[in-house]
Parts: structure tokens; sequence; C-alpha cells
């Protein structure tokens, strides 16, 4: 009668044990990916909504149909079209003077959290008649004028790891540019 373990019977085990915990290993990475995608997505979502908030307050200016400060393309580095720094700390002797200064320091403040939370974001603001496409996907640009349309929408994207394994290299990311993660209707409100 024999007792204990033969060496062939230990490498047999330790060969099985070290496939299950590669198996483990690729699961891990594939559930640290999916929470930073989460957290990114989260992050955009309380930042539009955050411009949605700022639209509201400013309404005013956010319905104007021509010469919006809110509106605009922006992609990474992300710049306003008027920069305006009158909400500053340092210029709070003087402060923002008209509703269109506040919501150019609004989108200069905004666009450089954005810049600075998302890798790489693009974001797109506007009034549109059709954010998606004959597909039901989302879609860069805009046909609305803003007469008439009561909704304008926040398109965002950023930089996200491709979920296909065998793409390397700059195929291994998915650009800003290809579509919108994430479009908001949001409305400024009545008069």
């Amino acid at each position: 009668m024999q007792r204990g373990f033969s060496l062939l019977e230990v490498l047999v085990a330790i060969f099985v044990l070290s496939f299950g915990m590669l198996g483990m290993v690729g699961m891990q990475s594939f559930s640290l990916q999916a929470n930073r995608q989460a957290r990114l997505a989260s992050t955009a979502a309380g930042l539009v909504r955050e411009m949605g908030e700022m639209m509201r307050g400013n309404k005013d200016q956010a319905r104007l149909t021509t010469n919006n400060p809110y509106v605009g393309n922006f992609t990474a580095p992300l710049t306003p079209t008027t920069a305006e720094y009158c909400m500053n700390v340092s210029n709070a002797s003087t402060g923002c003077t008209s509703g269109l200064a506040i919501a150019n320091a609004q989108m200069t403040e905004w666009l450089s959290r954005v810049n600075s939370e998302l890798p790489s974001p693009r974001v797109q603001i506007c009034f549109d008649n059709q954010p998606y496409d004959s597909n039901n996907l989302p879609q860069w640009g805009c046909n609305g004028t803003g007469a008439g349309d009561l909704v304008m929408y926040v398109k965002i994207a950023w930089t996200q790891t491709s979920t296909d394994r065998s793409d390397t290299g700059s195929a291994a990311f998915v650009q800003a540019s290809t579509r919108p993660i994430l479009i908001v209707p949001i409305t400024a409100g009545n008069s």
C-alpha cells in the first residue's frame, strides 16, 4: 500500500492549477477595463448634467439661435470659442457683467474640466433634429437651426480601449472621432 503523491501527480495538479490562474488573470484584466470605462461614462454623464444646469441657469443665452456661446464642436484639446475668466476668484471684484460673459466663462471652465477628466475628449453641443443615423447609431453633426427647436443635444466621446483583444497598436483604441458615446437632450427652459 502506497502513501502520498507521486511527483507526476503533483506536476499535473500544478499544471491544471496554473491554467485556472491564467483564466482568472484574464478576467481580472477585463474587469479592470470595464470598470474604467464605466467610471469614464459616469464622469461624462455628470459633466453633461452640469452643462444642462448651466444652460438652464442662463437660458436667455442658451436659447439663442445665432451666436450662442454654448453651441460648438470641440475636439481635444477642448478650447472655448471665446475664453472668459470673469468667474475666477482673482476677478471677484468685477465679476461677470452680462449673460454672455457668464456663458463664456462657464464654457471656459467646463471645457477645461472635460479635458482633464476624459482622455482625448470630443464634445458637440447643438440643435439637432436627427442625433441618430438610419441604423439608430449616434452620430456627430447637427442639422437643427435652433429656430423652433426646443431641444439642444450634448454629444460627448472620449478615447476608449477596444474590446477586441486581437487589436494591437493604435487599433487597440477607439478614437473619440468615431461616434458619440453619450448623447443627452437638454431643454434650456421657457421664457
